[in-house]
């Protein structure tokens, strides 16, 4: 195939990433200590979605408002089966994915970032900390001992990612980034969620911010999708990987983790892209369905 015939990412594709990722590493929290880290040019970049914790942080956060009547179990349920269908059978309508993302977090729109992050705290405490990988906890603190800083890259929205760092006692977070004007969510997003090629652009636009070396970073991830930020570190860990990225991770030497146990691992395999998709696609897609009947 010549280079003129291989498929190409639409350049609007390309900028909502680049956007979503600068955003990502514009609002990250980064605690500055007096000095300067003993490790300034390293760094560990992880996943958090069945990397950091048992689950998606998404859904866990949509269950966590639905209990606070931000939307119903109808609509909820009906955009998870959505999003798990067009996993399993592997086609995807382009104007279900369009207007998932154009809608995505619209039902917080009118409500304060104050009220996100009380909310987030809350839902924290009762659905996600005891979800937790020690495993991956104890590597992040590996890092911290070795004087390394350590950020979260997620999906989730940047207020609950920062969160999860926080009480995990991390560096930081970079997640999706909801715009907000004057404190209210406007309902809309800056650039696009947080995914795939977009994480490798906020890590990269970090990187620069912070003067970190990339080939002496880590990242950790359990997902193929999240490759691209996986490729721009030196040291790369699959943890709970899904199929692709085990079987690429066993390709590539690289190292291999797996917290998850016997049965449980092994069904996990096979219906991790599929639930997590879900999951994931959940708040996008469900509150669309909210959003139209304002």
């Amino acid at each position: 195939m010549s280079p003129q015939e291989r498929p190409r990412i639409p350049l609007d594709l390309r900028q909502r990433s680049a956007l979503a990722g600068e955003a990502a590493a514009s609002a990250t929290e980064v605690e500055r200590a007096l000095h300067q880290p003993a490790d300034a040019t390293a760094a560990a970049f992880f996943d958090v979605d069945n990397t950091v914790m048992q689950g998606a942080s998404i859904f866990h956060f949509a269950r966590g408002l639905h209990r606070r009547k931000f939307f119903t179990s109808r609509e909820i349920l009906g955009a998870a089966w959505k999003q798990a269908y067009f996993r399993v059978v592997g086609v995807e309508d382009p104007d279900h994915v369009a207007d998932a993302r154009n809608s995505a977090l619209s039902f917080i729109a009118g409500h304060t970032v104050a009220e996100l992050q009380e909310l987030g705290e809350e839902i924290f405490e009762e659905a996600m900390a005891h979800r937790i990988w020690p495993g991956t906890r104890a590597l992040a603190q590996l890092h911290l001992d070795e004087g390394q800083r350590v950020w979260l890259v997620t999906a989730a929205p940047i207020e609950i990612a920062s969160i999860i760092a926080r009480r995990l006692g991390l560096t930081g977070a970079m997640g999706t980034v909801a715009e907000h004007v004057d404190g209210v969510y406007t309902g809309r997003l800056v650039g696009d969620m947080l995914h795939g090629p977009a994480k490798a652009e906020a890590v990269k636009a970090l990187a620069a911010r912070e003067g970190l070396d990339l080939t002496r970073c880590s990242g950790y991830s359990d997902s193929y999708n999240d490759l691209p930020m996986l490729e721009l570190v030196g040291d790369r860990c699959a943890i709970n990987p899904d199929a692709r990225l085990r079987a690429h991770a066993r390709q590539q030497g690289w190292r291999i983790r797996d917290y998850r146990t016997g049965r449980k691992a092994a069904r996990a395999g096979l219906l991790l892209g599929a639930v997590t998709g879900a999951a994931t696609g959940t708040v996008a897609a469900g509150v669309a369905l909210r959003a139209r009947r304002r």
